[in-house]
């Protein structure tokens, strides 16, 4: 039984972590699902490059959600951990360090292929040493390689949820079907990020499970967290 003391401090970390999760889910939802999809031609370097010059300034804000994302990522491990640590202090450690290692690690170095992009299109001296159409396939490429870099973090992220779900519905401060949501969650990166490189023509589809068990789940913690907290304590047993 946790103490109300420390129930009462668990509320404020969670409360801390649901709007830095708030932060994650616009930041990186603008970064991924708007900015690089809306500019990204799949196979068509002309094109992409065409709208990347076009909307060079949303492909920068594109890369500041992503990083801000991530460093709100860093926040979030050590709040969960914290958090979670009375539960098993062990595995809550194990899903901090995963959570750090896909996001704030993997996550941040991997936007390096997102800049990487906008460098080979828009500086001169690169310019003046390869044709206009190998600059662009190059930067498709840089692209493309943010794709599987994102998708290697997914992996590491995939585990990170299946180990807090797990904390979550062993914890008396979760209810429990949030514990299952984020565990169905964990298995929706894992299949995204395993059928991608071993099974690419199931790639589609493992991207469109991610995408639905991914927001259910996300977005009912960071709710839940932002506006609950935590549960209170438990009644104890009348008799």
């Amino acid at each position: 039984m946790i103490p109300p003391e420390e129930r009462a401090t668990f509320k404020r970390y969670a409360k801390m972590a649901g709007l830095l999760y708030l932060v994650i889910i616009v930041g990186a939802g603008f970064g991924e699902g708007y900015v690089r999809q809306t500019l990204l031609v799949s196979g068509d370097a002309t094109a992409t490059a065409s709208n990347i010059r076009a909307a060079e300034t949303l492909f920068r804000f594109g890369f500041l959600g992503d990083l801000v994302a991530f460093m709100a990522d860093a926040a979030v491990a050590v709040l969960l951990y914290v958090i979670l640590r009375p539960v098993n202090r062990t595995l809550s450690l194990m899903a901090a360090a995963f959570r750090l290692v896909a996001h704030p690690a993997i996550g941040s170095v991997n936007l390096l292929n997102h800049l990487g992009a906008l460098v080979l299109l828009g500086n001169a001296g690169t310019a003046g040493a390869f044709p206009p159409d190998q600059l662009e396939a190059l930067a498709l490429a840089s692209l493309e390689l943010h794709g599987y870099g994102y998708l290697i973090g997914g992996a590491f992220f995939g585990v990170h949820l299946a180990l807090l779900g797990y904390l979550l519905y062993r914890s008396d401060l979760f209810p429990k079907w949030l514990g299952v949501l984020l565990l169905l969650a964990a298995a929706g990166y894992l299949t995204e990020s395993f059928t991608a490189f071993v099974i690419p023509a199931l790639a589609e589809l493992g991207a469109s499970f991610v995408v639905f068990t991914a927001s259910l789940a996300e977005v009912s913690l960071c709710l839940w967290l932002l506006i609950r907290g935590v549960l209170p304590a438990p009644r104890p047993a009348e008799g």
